[in-house]
C-alpha cells in the first residue's frame, strides 16, 4: 500500500495533530506501508517529531512536486480542512483519479464552525462542501466527532479509528509494580497544550480562584497562540492567583515526559475536542485526569480513572474539588488504571492496521465509486 500522507504542519507548537500524523506515518511503514510525507508549511524536513533513521520519505516542495517524487500513491490521506492546500489536494487527487481520505481533525465540529464563522462560511460555499462530498471517506477519531461529521449530511462513508498514544517505558514499569509517584506533600494540576480560546483556561481559571484546593498549583505549558496567554496572565492577576499558578512555556518532546510524571493530575477544560491526544498521553504516564463533556471521553468515569465534566466553570470547580479531595492511594489507583484503558485501546500497532484495513476498502471501491454513506467504529 502506498500511502500520501499530508498535513498542515509537523512543528511541535501546532499541537496534537503534529503528533498524531507524524507518529501515524511511522507505525503505518512499521505496519508495511510505503508512505510519503508532506505538509503545508514543509517541516516535515525537519520536524523533530520523527526519527532521524525511518523508512517514511518525506517529501517537500508543492503538492503536485510531492507526488511526482513521490510517485503515483495508492491512496491520499489528508489531514484537516478550509486551508488552501486542502483544497489543492483535493483537485490533485481528482485529477490523477486517487482516492482521497479526510481526517477532518475536529474542524467540523460546533465550536470549530462557529469560530471565524465568517470566513468558514465563504469558504464552505466556494470550495469547501464541494472538496468534502469529494472525499471517499472521512475519519473521525470518536464517536462523537462522526457524529458532527454526519450532521451535515454529506452523503460520504466516515469511519471511526482513535489516535494511537506511545507508553513510556517507565509507565510500563510501574504498571507492573506500582508507584509512589503520587505524593503527600504539595501537588501539581497539569495543563498541557496550546493555550487558545478552545481549551477553556479562562474557565479554569475562574474554576481554580473558586475552590482554591490547599496544597496544590497549577502548572499551565504549552505555546501561546494569538496572544491568549496574556489574557488568562490577567486572570490568573485578578484572582490573586500568581503564588500558585504558574506558566512554563512550551516544552519539546524530549521533556515533555519529564512534565508528565511531574504532575498529580492532568486538566484539559476544552470547549471542543476531536479526540484530545493529550488525555491519552497524560493516561499513558499513569495520570488521572479531568476533562469537559466537549470532549469524547467519557470513558474516564466509566473506568474511574478520572472526571468527566460538564464545559462550565461550575463543572469544573466541582470536578476539581473531588480530585484535589482525593488522597494520595486514590490518584494513584486512578492513574493505573488509566494507564491500563490506553495500552489496551489506544496502541500504535493496532491504529496502524486498521486505518490500512481502512484504505484497503476505500481503494478496493474506488474502481466502483467510493461508496455510500455510512458510519463504521473500528477501534476504541
Amino acid at each position: 500500500m502506498k500511502v500520501f500522507l499530508t498535513g498542515t504542519s509537523l512543528l511541535p507548537s501546532y499541537g496534537g495533530p503534529a503528533f498524531s500524523v507524524s507518529r501515524l506515518a511511522v507505525a503505518l511503514t512499521e505496519a508495511g506501508a510505503e508512505v510519503g510525507l508532506w505538509t503545508a508549511d514543509q517541516s516535515v524536513a525537519t520536524t523533530p517529531l520523527l526519527p532521524r533513521v525511518s523508512t517514511v520519505r518525506r517529501v517537500v516542495g508543492t503538492a503536485a512536486e510531492a507526488v511526482d517524487s513521490f510517485g503515483r500513491p495508492d491512496i491520499v490521506h489528508d489531514n484537516g480542512i478550509w486551508s488552501p492546500h486542502n483544497h489543492d489536494l483535493a483537485r490533485l487527487a481528482a485529477r490523477l483519479r486517487v482516492p482521497r481520505v479526510i481526517s477532518t481533525r475536529g474542524m467540523l465540529e460546533p465550536w470549530a464552525l462557529r469560530h471565524k464563522r465568517f470566513k468558514k462560511t465563504l469558504a464552505w460555499y466556494l470550495y469547501q462542501v464541494s472538496d468534502l462530498k469529494q472525499a471517499c471517506c472521512h475519519h473521525a477519531t470518536s464517536e462523537a466527532e462522526a457524529r458532527s461529521v454526519e450532521r451535515l449530511a454529506l452523503k460520504v462513508p466516515v469511519v471511526v479509528v482513535p489516535n494511537g498514544v506511545d507508553v513510556p517505558q517507565k509507565s510500563q514499569a510501574v504498571n507492573s509494580r506500582g508507584t509512589a509517584r503520587f505524593r503527600n506533600g504539595q501537588k501539581t494540576a497539569l495543563f498541557l497544550g496550546r493555550i487558545y480560546t478552545v481549551k477553556g483556561l479562562s474557565m479554569l481559571v475562574r474554576a481554580w480562584a473558586r475552590v482554591r484546593p490547599a496544597g496544590w498549583v497549577l502548572r499551565i505549558v504549552g505555546p501561546d497562540e494569538a496572544g491568549h496567554q496574556e489574557q488568562i496572565e490577567r486572570a490568573v492577576s485578578a484572582a490573586g492567583l500568581e503564588a500558585v499558578v504558574s506558566f512554563a512555556g512550551p516544552v519539546d518532546n524530549s521533556t515533555k515526559e519529564a512534565v508528565f510524571f511531574d504532575a498529580d493530575l492532568f486538566v484539559l477544560p476544552s470547549y471542543s475536542e476531536s479526540f484530545g491526544v493529550v488525555v491519552a498521553e497524560a493516561l499513558a504516564h499513569g495520570v488521572p485526569v479531568l476533562t469537559t463533556k466537549a470532549t469524547p471521553w467519557s470513558v474516564l468515569a466509566q473506568r474511574n480513572c478520572g472526571w468527566w465534566v460538564e464545559a462550565t466553570v461550575d463543572g469544573i470547580a466541582e470536578g476539581l474539588r473531588d480530585a484535589t479531595g482525593a488522597g494520595p492511594e486514590t490518584l494513584e489507583a486512578m492513574g493505573l488504571r488509566g494507564l491500563r484503558l490506553v495500552t489496551e485501546k489506544f496502541g500504535w500497532n493496532g491504529v496502524a492496521e486498521e486505518m490500512l484495513s481502512m484504505y484497503s476498502r476505500i481503494t478496493a471501491q474506488s474502481a466502483h465509486g467510493c461508496g455510500t454513506a455510512s458510519t463504521v467504529s473500528m477501534g476504541a
